[in-house]
């Protein structure tokens, strides 16, 4: 089995949880051949045939980030950091584009023949949070995958972080339960 788990990220924890993820579905499938790669190192040919696309993103205003709300995001990043205020730094890919961008611009159809995917977001737990996992679940089934698991949230404590506890735990045992045909 080959399982492919893309991800965005901006300070880290989209990224712990794509790891997460990883580690469960290697724990489930120990000959499985597993990849996290970060979004815009998801190329086609990077991908390949797979037996499992995982794909998950950070949620900004209720839903997937776009180009403008990453560079707000980095802007009061960068603002917070001159005050020393957060100890999160950008991660090296949050200036390129984005989960939304890549399956408009680089993700191709589905071959023939069963595709399974699943999709995943990291938000924080307050009200109206909304969440990217449904637009991403959306975007795979129209890119011809079939979801092999209902979208998953992962909770942060503020809007860069940490990762509540127990979260990467729970991502381990989400990735361990998804199944493939």
């Amino acid at each position: 089995m080959r399982a492919v788990i893309v991800y965005e990220s901006l300070f880290g924890n989209t990224r712990e949880i794509a790891d997460a993820i990883g580690e469960g579905v290697r724990e489930a499938h120990p000959d499985a051949e597993v990849e996290c790669v970060a979004v815009v190192d998801a190329l086609p040919e990077r991908i390949g045939p797979t037996d499992l696309l995982v794909v998950g993103g950070p949620t900004h205003m209720r839903g997937m980030t776009t180009g403008m709300s990453r560079k707000m995001g980095l802007k009061a990043e960068e603002k917070e950091a001159e005050k020393e205020e957060r100890p999160f730094a950008p991660e090296e890919s949050a200036e390129g584009p984005g989960v939304r961008d890549w399956f408009h611009n680089t993700l191709p159809k589905a071959h023939t023949g069963t595709h399974a995917a699943a999709a995943f977001d990291t938000r924080a737990d307050i009200r109206l949070a909304g969440a990217a996992a449904g637009g991403i679940a959306r975007r795979l089934r129209s890119h011809g995958y079939e979801l092999v698991a209902d979208p998953e949230g992962f909770l942060i404590e503020d809007t860069e972080g940490p990762l509540r506890k127990g979260e990467r735990d729970r991502a381990r045992a989400w990735g361990a339960a998804l199944q493939v045909a």
